[in-house]
Order: structure tokens, then sequence, then C-alpha cells
């Protein structure tokens, strides 16, 4: 989910510049794929076996029934309202602390597959108080539509335009399964980023690479231009990384793949402790297989 600078200021100072580190294929594809390179597998046997799907995923599929149109609405359009006007979503209005959903928003199903991310936390990081919020689309689709627009992000996420553009992506992973669980990232009370995780072995990605039962899945964009280049990204990745491993007993390895072309972004996650696995090639893009080991934790 490349090659860095040769002294770690430099590296430090790519990493945070991730606009979107790591997304998700993009529906409809339209980015150009790298030119040929190899796609040999890591010779470490962590990531040639199990090549089996997981039972849990094949009974996704056995179980899953097809949904209304209805589900999926495109009901708040317009301009983003000004964050600091106190009608629109800064701080003033907002208690971002505050996981408790109303009746009307739109959360992940009960009983999320990935052990109830909204009652994960607050954690403590090296650049102060962070905590995963999920997303409510009431409350957060003109913040998050007006990062989809920053030209940093649009080029990896693709998901500029008008606001129905983000809600349509936002609402498929919010009438799913909870199998994936959007979420921002809260930094000692303002929001800064936006973050998916998502069971890796359920998804897609699971035909793309030897994923073991449980493995999680991590997507981020930096969505506030002031917190890039600062070094959040590795900072916040590495803590995210270790949060998953710690809050999901039964997941041993937490897993990424950014778009190789996204050296800040794979440069971010080489300095938050995780390992180049392997090249990849996704339905739109070409990618770099990211993997965090349980066992290697103390190590990187």
């Amino acid at each position: 989910m490349s090659s860095s600078d040769g002294t770690a200021d430099a590296v430090s100072a790519l990493a945070p510049d991730i606009g979107t580190s790591t997304c998700p294929a993009p529906a409809g594809g339209g980015i150009a794929e790298a030119a040929d390179r190899s796609t040999g597998w890591s010779t470490d046997q962590e990531d040639t076996l199990d090549l089996r799907l997981p039972n849990e995923f094949l009974a996704l599929f056995e179980t899953e029934q097809p949904r209304s149109d209805d589900t999926i609405t495109n009901t708040v359009t317009g301009p983003d309202p000004d964050p600091d006007s106190g009608t629109g979503h800064g701080r003033r209005q907002q208690n971002w602390g505050d996981t408790t959903a109303p009746a009307s928003s739109l959360t992940p199903a009960d009983g999320d597959l990935l052990d109830d991310v909204a009652e994960w936390g607050p954690i403590t990081t090296p650049v102060g108080a962070f905590q995963l919020v999920p997303v409510r689309v009431e409350r957060d689709l003109p913040l998050l539509c007006r990062w989809m627009n920053d030209p940093a992000v649009s080029a990896f996420w693709e998901l500029a335009g008008r606001q129905n553009v983000t809600e349509d992506h936002l609402r498929s992973q919010l009438a799913d399964d909870g199998r994936s669980v959007p979420c921002l990232g809260v930094l000692e009370g303002a929001p800064m980023s936006y973050w998916e995780i998502y069971r890796a072995d359920l998804d897609p990605l699971a035909r793309h690479y030897p994923a073991r039962p449980h493995d999680t899945g991590i997507h981020l964009l930096i969505g506030a231009v002031t917190h890039r280049g600062r070094g959040l990204g590795s900072t916040l990745l590495r803590a995210v990384a270790d949060l998953v491993l710690d809050r999901r007993s039964a997941c041993a390895r937490v897993v990424a793949e950014p778009d190789l072309r996204n050296i800040p972004s794979v440069t971010a996650f080489l300095n938050a402790g995780f390992r180049f696995s392997a090249e990849v090639d996704l339905p739109a893009k070409r990618a770099a297989l990211m993997i965090r080991d349980r066992t290697l934790c103390d190590l990187l």
C-alpha cells in the first residue's frame, strides 16, 4: 500500500504529505497503471501461506441478500458550510468525542466485524490524544467532501465533485455488514484525517494476496493541509495499526495497499513499522502491499 531519501529527516518530511495515503480502488477505474514491474512475492513465509479463502468470507457471500436501491440516497447538496461560522462542522458546534449517534443517523451495522470500532476509545500518541470516530453522514459529509476535492487527495481517491459522490461512497459502507468502518481521525478534539478500517480477508483485496483470517486493512487520508508536512502520517499510522492489534486479538496482521506512485505514502508506512511485501495489480492501480505484523511490532 519506492524509495525514500537517504536521510531520516527527509523521509519524515515526505511521509505526512499523504493527501490520501492509501485508498480503495475507485469505482470505474481511471488511474493509469505504472509501467510493468516484477510482481514476485516476498520470500517471507508469512506471506506465502493460507491461500484458501477463509470460510467466513465464503459464508458472507452465501447469506448476503441484495439491497434495494433506496438504501443509497443523495440528500445533501449545495456548498460546503464555513467550518468556522458556527453553522457548519467547526468545533464550536461539534463534540467530536461523542460517538453516540442519533437514531436518524446511518451508522455501521450492529455487531460489526471489527470488534466495535466505536468503542475503541481515545489513545495517547506523541502528537496528542487521538480517536477514531465513526462517520455520521449528516454531520461529516461537507467536511469530507471538501477534503475529497483537494487535488492532492482526489489524485488517488477519485471522489472529487459534488457531495453526492462522497455521500454514495460513505453510505455504501455504512449500509454494509460492518466489514468496513469509515471514521474521522480526531486529534486533540479536531477532525484532521479520514480512515477506513476494514476486514481485508473479507474484501476483494483478498483475491490479490494470500490473505489470512482477520487480516485488517487501513485506508487513510490527511485532510487538513495544515497537518501535512509535520510527520503526522507515520506517527498516526503506527498508533492506529497498534490500536487495531490491541483491540482485535484475533488479528495478527494489519495491511495496506497504497498506490506505488504515491511515494510519500509508501514512505509513511515504512516509517510506521510496516514492511513492503509485494507489488499487486488491483483493478485501478498497481499497489504496494504493506504489512505490519503483531510478532514484529517490538522490532519495527
